[in-house]
């Protein structure tokens, strides 16, 4: 009957709990109604992209203008020639929809040849739809050609079409080559403050693009006075890494675009927000991060809503069960165990359990979303596998300490192998993120198990085992595993702390050597003070700290061999 009734309570306590950490909440006013002024439009779904040449049929992408036709009065594209684009203004016109046309440009002479005539066919063709030019996205800032080459591209076009032209790239690249600004017809500025060099909370956002925006417009009119611009993208990821004070979520997401259309009603700005649907190809170059800046999932479901209050996770019931599930699952299997155990034992095992349950669930539901390729699900189904082994082992650890039962050596040595394993996988991915971290996700969610498992088996250590010491958070004192490779446990320990040092000091470093950082700070002193202060307060750096030096406390404390307990 006891350990009915703290189950109940158990199951009762983690659906409240999480149902307050994902309570609805409020992002801003609600946009006006009507449409959009216009979104970036690529119409790729899951298992296509432009990197493989695996596009969409003119079906899916007709379904997709039919949805754009109901959001907005204007779709920005990217590029003219590759797969089957040329079809989009045929589609745009019977949706109702106008075209802010795109070329993409590259470093390839022979593709930029054939976007810049098809570009040039298409606003020709279709004049009623394509009712603005774009020649090149960014081209300058990743370096694929000199601006004499993309001006020589932009007079091309001019001198092709009677719709206006522009060039597309972050805001800074203007003020950079303020000669492009005299060759445009309307200046087209990417103001993504989640990207900058300094980046910036969500709520600072608002200010930020307003001032930049007014800053391009005092430097354009001092050279060609009164030309148009256009906030050509603006947005906020959904998922992802955060960078300095800039925080990837759903909420913040949300809370950006209703500011930016807010700040954009007031002044009388122009703009394209970035973008429609979440691109998942962008995944292999930009990391999940590049993969979740869409108000439409992959699959088209709205990922929030433009009124009322937004959910960070609308699907958090659906996890509460399968962790209520799992935990159940492990109360019926261990029950007759159970009833040996005193009231305050009995009930921290429960909780232990449904904390290890709930972060099962969350694992494998972040986990599933962000991958986005067969491989990727592979490594998701390997390591949520190995969790759930890993979590089975830990809970029969933590119950035959808590019961004084004698360690049993061959789950012992199954719980140290996973163990080890789980912490060279966190030296190698910290490794990565060091080396070139910039849009690589922190995969704190990927060893919940081995780090609050192990955390937990410490305090039942410490409850349980008399005397008290360092040494019985030993990682083998821990397992309940035979000590024989203590010198290499310390190999580990150690790896792990230097990589946490090199991660610390690379993040920091990754500020100081930013361009428009360099600008804001001259002195050497206050921008390495800054960009310090930007790592100290990155949270989810912060967190993984925390992981790997729970990690490495039973790899380097001294312990004996293990106890027959």
């Amino acid at each position: 009957m006891k350990t009915a009734s703290f189950a109940i309570l158990v199951v009762l306590l983690n659906g409240l709990l999480g149902w307050l950490t994902n309570l609805p909440q409020d992002v801003g006013a609600d946009v006006p109604s009507g449409k959009l002024n216009s979104l970036s439009f690529a119409p790729f779904r899951e298992g296509q992209g432009p990197l493989d040449e695996k596009f969409p049929t003119p079906e899916q992408i007709d379904a997709d203008l039919r949805l754009m036709g109901e959001k907005t009065h204007s779709i920005r594209t990217y590029a003219s020639a590759e797969g089957i684009t040329p079809i989009i203004p045929t589609l745009a016109r019977k949706h109702g929809l106008k075209m802010i046309q795109g070329a993409w440009l590259g470093s390839v002479k022979e593709d930029n040849k054939a976007e810049i005539a098809e570009v040039i066919r298409s606003a020709n063709a279709n004049p009623d739809v394509v009712k603005r030019v774009i020649v090149g996205n960014e081209v300058l800032l990743r370096g694929d050609l000199d601006s004499k080459k993309l001006i020589e591209y932009i007079r091309e076009v001019k001198r092709s079409v009677k719709q206006p032209v522009s060039y597309a790239d972050v805001w800074s690249m203007y003020m950079k080559y303020p000669e492009l600004i005299k060759e445009v017809d309307f200046i087209t500025i990417h103001i993504l403050p989640y990207w900058e060099d300094e980046p910036i909370t969500v709520d600072q956002a608002p200010a930020h693009i307003e001032r930049i925006f007014k800053q391009v417009q005092r430097e354009a009119d001092a050279i060609s006075p009164g030309k148009p611009i256009l906030i050509g993208e603006s947005g906020w990821p959904g998922e992802g890494r955060q960078r300095g004070w800039s925080v990837p979520s759903v909420v913040n997401e949300a809370k950006f675009i209703r500011a930016l259309i807010k700040v954009a009603n007031k002044n009388g700005f122009d703009y394209n927000i970035v973008e429609a649907f979440n691109q998942s190809w962008k995944s292999e170059l930009e990391g999940v991060v590049g993969a979740n800046w869409g108000l439409y999932s992959v699959d088209r479901k709205e990922v929030f809503p433009l009124t009322g209050l937004v959910y960070e996770n609308p699907d958090w019931l659906n996890g509460t069960i399968a962790s209520t599930i799992f935990f159940l699952g492990i109360v019926a299997c261990c029950w007759k165990q159970l009833q040996s155990l005193s009231t305050m034992r009995l009930a921290f095992f429960l909780l232990f359990s449904q904390l290890l349950s709930s972060l099962l669930a969350n694992m494998a539901e972040n986990l599933w979303y962000t991958s986005y390729s067969d491989w990727q699900r592979f490594q998701t189904i390997l390591t949520v596998g190995l969790n759930t082994v890993l979590a089975g082992l830990i809970l029969q650890r933590g119950y035959g300490l808590l019961a004084n039962q004698a360690a049993n050596p061959k789950f012992g040595a199954w719980i140290y192998t996973l163990y080890i394993i789980f912490a060279g996988f966190a030296v190698y991915k910290t490794f990565g993120l060091a080396l070139n971290g910039r849009y690589i996700s922190f995969p704190t969610v990927s060893i919940y198990i081995p780090v609050v498992g192990v955390f937990g088996l410490m305090i039942i250590s410490y409850i349980t085992v008399r005397p008290r010491s360092l040494p019985i958070i030993e990682i083998n004192r821990l397992a309940g595993h035979q000590n024989t490779k203590a010198d290499q446990d310390k190999i580990m320990g150690y790896a792990l702390l230097i990589m946490s040092l090199i991660l610390t000091i690379w993040e920091t470093k990754a500020f100081m050597v930013s361009r428009d950082f360099i600008l804001a700070y001259p002195n050497v002193g206050e921008r390495m003070g800054i960009a310090f202060i930007f790592s100290a307060t990155n949270y989810q750096l912060l967190i993984w700290l925390m992981c790997l030096a729970i990690l490495t406390l039973p790899l380097l404390v001294n312990g004996n061999k293990t106890d027959k307990e």
